[in-house]
């Protein structure tokens, strides 16, 4: 945008601009089941629902119905059967240890990639940590990453993952049984589950199916995956991790079967302390990549196909611990983690054993496998739902440099042959998600007669078929 005002309505004019612009968005916007877009913007679209939420279409509810239950239990029992796939175990071992783990992974991916028509590749990301904390020789760490290209903007990347390397309670032992049932056999099944699924479908974004290791010692393969990523400036628009997603049942017999847990970070790791104070001077500590991500999840996975809640928790990870989304996050990647809603202590990371009658260790027995399912629906739902739409809007920003009652809003355009326009969203500060859209066409500005000051804006992308993407919020110019 010009910065000169005359390039802008004007004052008297922006009612006029922002009717027009609607009214030429709502002869093309309409929602992922059909229904007209809503273009009042000051209504909010359901009772108790975001404004935001999207309904699964035909494509959608098929592929969640291919997910099978029998399979994702079928992968954690063969993870277990490796006794132990501790990051520095045995290597070489056909049967027993992270090698033998890795080299299965990597064959029942081959056999999704060979029923894709070659659009899946699979391959070994490798490189030798040296010694560093938790690891006390040179080791050589493992990825298993399957990509599935996307057929319209294949350059846009979208990673799914769980860490398929497991630990007993003495974080260094790497020859005791370390089944890692629920820690995170439970996750990798879940990747390896939707590329099963996905390998047979055409998103129109690219999808990455990972199984990292090296998570115990220090997150080091998802940190050396980001980083392969961020040095070749690839445009990772959303990771998810998922990890310890096995188990409905905490340690004191509660029981949540419907919830999953969603973290999401609120000032970006990787904002430079310019950025961060910017952000919280405008007070959007709850508006990052990754909360707007985690918005989304809600909008798309919190439903009757998946079966679930989506809890959203406004933190990094949980105390004392973390997982393999911050090393996406510390490359600037927006990231979250899925994870179960009530932790069992008594087997995670525990020795197998049995006390007083009490079995101990992180045992396929304590899964809930109809848990992990509708787990990995909701990723279906999520990874599926942000490869068929736009890229999040870029560079969008609010214009602050005249003191105005209205908001001025730019971004840039997105490249999609199928981009229909965008809508803009806004919610009261106090909101904790999105409550109006105004659809405003294929327009890259607006001015809206609402202030700034007192609400909180978003953008975000539709295409001709109706799929939303994201929100992007607007930093100030």
């Amino acid at each position: 945008m010009d910065d000169k005002d005359s390039q802008l309505p004007s004052k008297a004019s922006r009612r006029t601009f922002l009717s027009i612009s609607a009214a030429a968005a709502a002869a093309t916007a309409v929602t992922i089941d059909g229904r007209p877009a809503a273009a009042d913007s000051t209504r909010p679209t359901g009772p108790g629902r975001p404004a935001t939420d999207q309904h699964p279409d035909a494509e959608l509810r098929a592929l969640l119905r291919d997910i099978d239950q029998r399979r994702v239990e079928a992968t954690v029992r063969k993870l277990v059967s490796f006794g132990t796939r501790h990051t520095l175990s045995t290597q070489e071992d056909p049967d027993r240890g992270i090698g033998a783990a890795r080299d299965w992974i990597f064959a029942e991916m081959e056999q999704y990639a060979a029923a894709s028509g070659g659009r899946m590749t699979v391959e070994l990301q490798s490189y030798i940590q040296q010694p560093a904390s938790r690891i006390p020789t040179a080791t050589r760490i493992t990825n298993v990453v399957a990509t599935l290209r996307g057929s319209v903007t294949p350059d846009r990347i979208y990673v799914v993952s769980g860490h398929y390397d497991s630990r007993v309670t003495d974080v260094m032992n790497a020859t005791a049984d370390a089944p890692g049932a629920n820690d995170d056999a439970s996750g990798v099944a879940v990747a390896m589950e939707l590329a099963r699924v996905m390998s047979l479908r055409r998103p129109k974004a690219t999808i990455v199916f990972a199984a990292v290791a090296g998570e115990e010692q220090n997150l080091y393969g998802a940190r050396y995956m980001a980083a392969q990523y961020k040095a070749v400036a690839a445009d990772v628009q959303a990771m998810f991790t998922n990890d310890i997603i096995g188990s409905s049942t905490a340690d004191d017999g509660t029981r949540d079967l419907r919830t999953v847990r969603l973290f999401a970070e609120g000032v970006p790791t990787a904002e430079t302390s310019a950025e961060a104070n910017t952000r919280r001077s405008v007070g959007g500590e709850n508006d990052s990549p990754a909360r707007q991500l985690a918005r989304f999840v809600t909008n798309v996975a919190d439903n009757d196909a998946t079966g679930m809640n989506i809890r959203i928790i406004y933190r990094r990870d949980r105390y004392l611990r973390g997982g393999d989304h911050i090393g996406f996050l510390e490359q600037g990647y927006p990231a979250a983690r899925f994870t179960e809603p009530n932790e069992n202590f008594d087997h995670q990371h525990q020795d197998v054993r049995v006390e007083n009658g009490k079995q101990f260790g992180d045992l396929p027995e304590f899964c809930d496998f109809a848990y992990i399912a509708r787990v990995a629906r909701v990723n279906a739902a999520t990874i599926w739902s942000l490869a068929q739409a736009p890229g999040t809007p870029k560079n969008a920003k609010v214009r602050t440099d005249q003191l105005t009652n209205d908001t001025d809003l730019v971004w840039t355009r997105g490249t999609e042959p199928d981009l229909a326009g965008y809508e803009i969203v806004w919610r009261e500060t106090t909101s904790p998600d999105w409550t109006h859209v105004i659809p405003v066409g294929d327009v890259t500005e607006v001015r809206i007669d609402l202030s700034k000051d007192n609400v909180f804006f978003g953008v975000r992308a539709i295409d001709k078929a109706g799929h939303r993407s994201p929100v992007s919020f607007p930093v100030p110019s």
